[in-house]
């Protein structure tokens, strides 16, 4: 009981911000596995985006990740496939992540929402607060060691954060005691392939730290990017 109203209180924090946060990490205790979850939540109609939407699109990857990567919303591919991140962004990120030795599959990728705002339009304040609370739940079922934010709508939805995206990366930031890297949405770099040197350097700098603080992986060597 004293653990499930902790986590309660951690949750409000987050979602409120207010000023009795519980500066511990979120537990996972007593709480319904990712399937079990996603069966539970994947018909919501809290907003408006449920009348347009053609698949709920919670996440996906390894359900135990130590690595969570978190965007904004889906966009129309991912709208009809039902998964995050699997258009020409998702390739995008598929080789950022290789170029640090990872694979989609070995981490977890979601959404600050859960469906297709029209238009690819930016999300209402009311949209992502409705839908934070269902991230939050899988940040605590899946329990990442790290976390990185792609692109400044994510990184402002859940770190609660006006600052611009320049101001935010290259930082190391925390999402209840889980450190946090920020950077830019793959969908961004593709409309301005200039900033590839500056996400090249965030996600060196999320693989140092991943090997810091997890250490599983085999020794990796960054290469030149062009």
């Amino acid at each position: 009981m004293i653990e499930s109203t902790e986590r309660y209180f951690l949750q409000q924090q987050e979602i409120l911000g207010t000023e009795w946060y519980l500066n511990r990490p979120i537990v996972s205790e007593n709480v319904p596995d990712l399937i079990e979850y996603r069966r539970s939540i994947q018909q919501c109609q809290k907003c408006i985006l449920s009348q347009t939407r053609t698949r709920f699109v919670f996440g996906t990857g390894n359900p135990k990740a130590n690595l969570m990567l978190i965007g904004e919303a889906p966009g129309e591919d991912e709208d009809i496939k039902g998964e995050p991140f699997v258009g020409k962004a998702g390739q995008l990120l598929d080789r950022i992540l290789a170029a640090i030795g990872f694979d989609r599959h070995e981490v977890y990728i979601a959404n600050i929402l859960k469906c297709r705002p029209p238009k690819n339009r930016d999300p209402l304040p009311e949209e992502m607060a409705l839908c934070l609370t269902y991230l939050i739940q899988q940040i605590v079922l899946v329990q990442p060691k790290l976390i990185l934010l792609l692109g400044r709508i994510a990184a402002h939805a859940l770190l609660k954060s006006a600052s611009s995206l320049s101001q935010m990366r290259g930082k190391v930031h925390r999402f209840s005691g889980i450190p946090v890297v920020v950077t830019f949405h793959p969908a961004a770099l593709l409309r301005n392939p200039q900033w590839k040197p500056q996400t090249w350097e965030d996600v060196q700098m999320l693989r140092r730290m991943y090997d810091e603080i997890v250490g599983d992986k085999s020794p990796w060597t960054p290469k030149k990017r062009n």
